[in-house]
This record gives structure tokens, C-alpha cells and sequence, in this order.
């Protein structure tokens, strides 16, 4: 009984409109039309023709992809502690498991114009656990809007997919908070401004131009709320203003590092990008960074680098606190084997106290990755290092490189559905 019970309701499945899966065949054996112009996206994996699982109406006008993606690992960080001189100190520290994402989305399209995507991420807390969520309405290639929680136009290493970048974890000196030498570290900033609430036009010309020009509200992933005011210095209001201009002559870059389904074929692309961030940092300093970047990909060849820097300009408020020029940059490349081994370099320049002060932290890392399913199920071991040169004494270099560890060895296990 139970049996027939669930073959009928399979059976009434199977019939009821629009089916899970690739592309299933309509009634009467043909396959359903081919989907419209406009891309769905999830800057988590790519979702370009991919087998999986996904439900669309006959005439291709709606479509929706579910995708996850989780990212569990084991790690220990090395300190170096003996310049504090304690009785007792613990120089391993972080060591144990760990989950860094673990993202449930939905992508789609719909009316022909727009497409969508919202993704929850439980491996974080509070408004970060809303990791994105925005609607992308494409007039045309050179003209599109989207609107709601995304990633701000700059810099090419937080610009790869999530799930498909060589390393664990972004350059450290995108991550790590600058030091302020006069008792405002509470409200450091990094060099990276990360995923924020706003709205963008974008588009390309010919494939070959792109550009982004953005206005968000510049408090990063931890809100989902406006909290800005007007500038008292400046009479603007207190936002992140952002562009990106790139140039890609062979071709379409795709947002991806490591990936064996990539093309045989030359990828390349420089980038400039710029952003303000007006009364940023509780309101105590206006921010302007810029970056230049280049990435090339060809076959099982990828290559990229970047340089960028921050100033922070003091608000009035502040009574005269000096500005202070930070800069990072780093060069990375990676070879992907038919084996499915994938060894990659990568070493990071990082100017963490800014150009006033002597003192530049070096960050080598080296990885070696397995992909046992393309991106489906990837295996990342990774080792990072730390050296600090042209500080004018230890005491100093260590007090710059606080919170950053002199060795991290991490092993990452992702799947992806």
C-alpha cells in the first residue's frame, strides 16, 4: 500500500508543471528552450551551465537554482609571545576545528530582465548571517542596476567566488586592521571593504569594457539597517562612494582562481577602483582607498596581482589627529594539473602602520590543493607565514604585527551542491 501510495504521488510530481533537474525533456520528448540572456549568478560558485539541480518554466522566462556550499577545516596558529616575557604563555593557539561558511542560496531570473540571489550563511552570527541578498535588473549589458546587499566594487581577490578562490582565506593584508599609533584602534579599518548594503549601476561595452559605480551605506556586513548621518565636514552624506573600471581584451574574465572547467583559452584583465567613505569608523575619518589589479588565466594557469592603499583623513572632531597613507599588495599563481593537484604561491606586502612609521610585514603562503569533484569536493592545505623587516627594533615590529600570526597551517574541506 505504501508502495503504490508513493509511486502516485511521483507520478503526480513528474507531471505537475516545470520539473527539478538539468533540462528536463517537455511533453512529448523535446528538450525545454534554451534560458534567457540573462545570467544567474550567486558570487559563491558559478552557476553557468551546471548540471544540477534547478526549476524553470517551459518558456525559460523564470528560473531558480538552489546551491550550498561549506567550508569546514582543521587549523593551529603559531605565536610568538617571548618579547611580553610571561611566566607562562601559550604559543599554539586557534588549533582545533572550525566551519568558515556554510551558505544555503537561491539564485534565479525572472520577467526576462531580472535576476536574483539571496544567500544565508548559519556559520555566522547576528546581520552577517544574511550574507547577501540583492535583485539585478539588466536594461541592458552596458546598463544594469542591482540593488540590495552585495560585494562593493573593489578589489580582484574578494571579487572571485567564494567557492572558487586557490587559498582559504583572501590576502592578509586585505583582512587585517591597520594600527593607529595615537589610541583609535577600536575603530581601525581594513583595506577591504567587503559586502555592504547599496545600490550599483554596472554593465559592459563589447565584452571588453566593464565598470562599477556604487553608493552603500560603507558599514560593511555587520548591518542590515541604515546608521549613516550627514558629514559635518563635508555637508555629504555619510556613504561609501565606489567605482571599478576594467579592461579584459581576450574576453569575459571569469570571477574564478582555481577551476578545471575553465578555457583553454587566454583570460586577461586589468582593473582600477577607487572608493570614499565619507565620516567611515564611528564617524571619525573619512576614507579614500584605490587599487590596480591584473589577473590572468590560461588553461590550468592563473596568475594575478594587486596593489592598493587607505588614507584616512581625520574629521575636524578629531581636533587635527594627523592622516595616515596604509598600502598592501601581493602576487599569486597557481598551476592546476590534470591529476587534479593544484599547487599555488602567493606573497603579500603590508604597510600595517602606515607610511609615517619604518616597518613593512611580509606574508608568504604556500597551498596545495586536490579537487576530487572540479569544485564540488576540494581538499586545500595551506600554509602561512610571517616576517617583519625594516622596523627600527623588535619591540616595534611585534607590536605592529599584533593579532597576526608568525605561522598558520590550515586543511580545508569543501563541498559544494
Amino acid at each position: 500500500m505504501y508502495r503504490r501510495t508513493l509511486m502516485s504521488v511521483l507520478c503526480l510530481l513528474a507531471s505537475s508543471g516545470p520539473a527539478w533537474g538539468a533540462d528536463a525533456p517537455e511533453a512529448g520528448g523535446e528538450k525545454s528552450p534554451p534560458p534567457v540572456a540573462v545570467p544567474v549568478e550567486s558570487n559563491v560558485v558559478s552557476l553557468a551551465d551546471r548540471e544540477g539541480f534547478r526549476w524553470r518554466t517551459p518558456a525559460g522566462d523564470f528560473q531558480f537554482n538552489p546551491y550550498l556550499l561549506v567550508q569546514t577545516h582543521v587549523q593551529a596558529k603559531y605565536v610568538n609571545n617571548a618579547w611580553l616575557n610571561l611566566a607562562d604563555q601559550d604559543n599554539v593557539t586557534e588549533l582545533g576545528f572550525g566551519v568558515a561558511n556554510a551558505l544555503l542560496g537561491l539564485a534565479g531570473r525572472g520577467f526576462g530582465r531580472v535576476a536574483f540571489n539571496l544567500t544565508l550563511n548559519p556559520a555566522c552570527f547576528g546581520p552577517c548571517l544574511l550574507n547577501q541578498a540583492w535583485v539585478n535588473i539588466n536594461a541592458l549589458d552596458a546598463l544594469q542596476l542591482q540593488v540590495g546587499k552585495f560585494k562593493t566594487p573593489m578589489h580582484w581577490a574578494f571579487q572571485v567566488r567564494i567557492g572558487q578562490a586557490q587559498l582559504p582565506r583572501p590576502p592578509a593584508s586585505l583582512t587585517a586592521r591597520v594600527n593607529l599609533p595615537f589610541g583609535l584602534n577600536a575603530v581601525s579599518p581594513t583595506l577591504l571593504t567587503g559586502f555592504d548594503l547599496g545600490a550599483m549601476a554596472h554593465g559592459t561595452f563589447g565584452k571588453v569594457f566593464g565598470y562599477q559605480l556604487g553608493i552603500f551605506s560603507g558599514e560593511g556586513i555587520g548591518t542590515n539597517a541604515p546608521t549613516s548621518t550627514l558629514s559635518d565636514d563635508l555637508k555629504l552624506p555619510g556613504l561609501l562612494y565606489a567605482g571599478r573600471v576594467t579592461l579584459a581584451p581576450f574576453g569575459p574574465m571569469p570571477l574564478q582562481e582555481g577551476n578545471g572547467a575553465r578555457s583553454r583559452d587566454l583570460r586577461l584583465q586589468v582593473a582600477l577602483s577607487s572608493s570614499y567613505n565619507v565620516e567611515a569608523n564611528a564617524e571619525s575619518s573619512n576614507d579614500l582607498r584605490a587599487g590596480v589589479e591584473v589577473a590572468l588565466v590560461k588553461g590550468g594557469l592563473y596568475w594575478a596581482a594587486e596593489a592598493y592603499l587607505l588614507h584616512m583623513s581625520f574629521v575636524e572632531r578629531q581636533r587635527g589627529t594627523p592622516g595616515r597613507l596604509f598600502w598592501g599588495a601581493y602576487s599569486q599563481a597557481g598551476y592546476r594539473f590534470e591529476s587534479g593537484l593544484e599547487p599555488v604561491v602567493r606573497l603579500e606586502a603590508f604597510d600595517r602602520n602606515s607610511a609615517d612609521e619604518a616597518g613593512v610585514l611580509l606574508v608568504p603562503a604556500v597551498g596545495l590543493n586536490y579537487y576530487f569533484f572540479d569544485q564540488n569536493l576540494k581538499l586545500q592545505a595551506t600554509y602561512q607565514g610571517l616576517a617583519r623587516v625594516g622596523f627600527k627594533d623588535d619591540l616595534t615590529a611585534h607590536q605592529d604585527d599584533n593579532a597576526m600570526p608568525d605561522g598558520l597551517f590550515m586543511l580545508q574541506l569543501q563541498f559544494v551542491l
